[in-house]
């Protein structure tokens, strides 16, 4: 059957995946939704719209009509990335976000069928203190923490009610993949301090803290198991967490990453990439400028990412003692079982962005 696919937040991690792996359906229409438009559309139709404006949001109405499946990946960081987590007007932007393009979408989709929706390990309380190991869904959500997915999560379950479409929450870890000026790629902010690193003649050194046990999500896994959802009766109004299906340690993946950029592996040194990395704007616009670079400014290609990266690489944490792992039992036994190597996977990243000219060759 012939589907009509709406991904809001196209611009982003998971958007740019959806889009790319829908395209490659010959029977399913994409619309796009962001603010920014996607640097690739991959024949998809592409609709400017704030999500957070009240008249971009009216007009959306004529734009998105026959819609079957929802992928709601957008949205709204403050520029103090980490705060803001727990900032109520975030929240409640985030709330009114996700309903005012529902109501745009189901004013004109009679045959909306499946509602997929983005959350994080945010719901688990990672970002204020330690979880339980491994924390699984329906068991260990941290309702008393403030966060926008709790009532984003309530509306849907609310407007569900006596209809025939259902939905999915998917709860990834750490995700790369491609996209420009996102609040949380590490791709582009690792990428462009290793290429200031070589371009000063240093191997890559680590700019974080003590180690600890992580895990990561390859954005194009996830959206493979977000088409797998759209049509599985297995997940159907369901949560699931999802990763790659292993663990990793920054100090054990970083020689391969310097490899990757054509580089050795150096020592630990200890540095806020989201202070250093700004003041050297002019110096990434040289590096662009020497190899005919596709990628923008350094503000448009990273954006807060530097904050993250500060923040999933421990800079400042003498001691990380609390690993935030979660089970992918519950996603497995649903049916959705692939898994990818995450040093693998980083390679993969590296490499596409030095194909596409977005960083320099290796």
């Amino acid at each position: 059957m012939r589907k009509t696919v709406l991904i809001a937040g196209a611009s982003g991690l998971v958007g740019v995946a959806a889009t790319k792996h829908f395209a490659a359906d010959p029977e399913c229409d994409i619309v796009l939704v962001s603010r920014r438009r996607p640097h690739d559309l991959y024949g998809a139709r592409f609709v400017a719209a704030d999500l957070s404006d009240d008249g971009d949001c009216a007009r959306l109405r004529a734009e998105v009509g026959g819609i079957t499946h929802l992928v709601y990946a957008a949205l709204h960081e403050r520029p103090e990335l980490i705060a803001g987590w727990r900032d109520e007007a975030q929240i409640r932007t985030n709330d009114r976000m996700l309903r005012r393009l529902f109501d745009a979408v189901e004013a004109g989709s009679p045959r909306l069928r499946h509602v997929t929706l983005l959350q994080g390990t945010k719901a688990y309380g990672v970002h204020v203190r330690p979880i339980p190991i491994p924390a699984r869904e329906g068991r260990d959500e941290a309702r008393d923490v403030p966060t926008f997915y709790w009532p984003q999560e309530d509306f849907l379950k609310e407007r569900q009610r006596d209809q025939d479409w259902c939905w999915t929450v998917f709860r990834p870890q750490v995700i790369f993949g491609e996209s420009f000026g996102s609040a949380m790629n590490l791709i582009p902010a690792i990428g462009v301090y290793a290429a200031l690193l070589k371009a000063d003649g240093q191997p890559l050194h680590f700019p974080g803290g003590a180690p600890n046990l992580m895990e990561a999500v390859d954005a194009d896994l996830l959206a493979r198991a977000i088409a797998w959802a759209g049509d599985s009766p297995a997940a159907r109004d369901e949560v699931f967490n999802i990763t790659n299906g292993d663990v990793f340690l920054w100090r054990e993946v970083w020689p391969a990453i310097a490899d990757a950029v054509g580089m050795r592996a150096g020592t630990r040194m200890p540095m806020s990439l989201a202070a250093e990395m700004p003041k050297r704007a002019s110096d990434w616009d040289c590096i662009r400028s020497r190899y005919g670079l596709a990628s923008p400014a350094l503000d448009d290609f990273v954006g807060l990412s530097f904050q993250y990266a500060d923040s999933v690489l421990g800079h400042g944490d003498a001691r990380r003692d609390d690993p935030a792992l979660v089970s992918t039992i519950k996603l497995r036994q649903a049916g959705f079982s692939e898994c990818i190597d995450t040093e693998a996977m980083l390679r993969k990243w590296f490499r596409l962005f030095q194909d596409k000219r977005f960083l320099p060759p290796a």
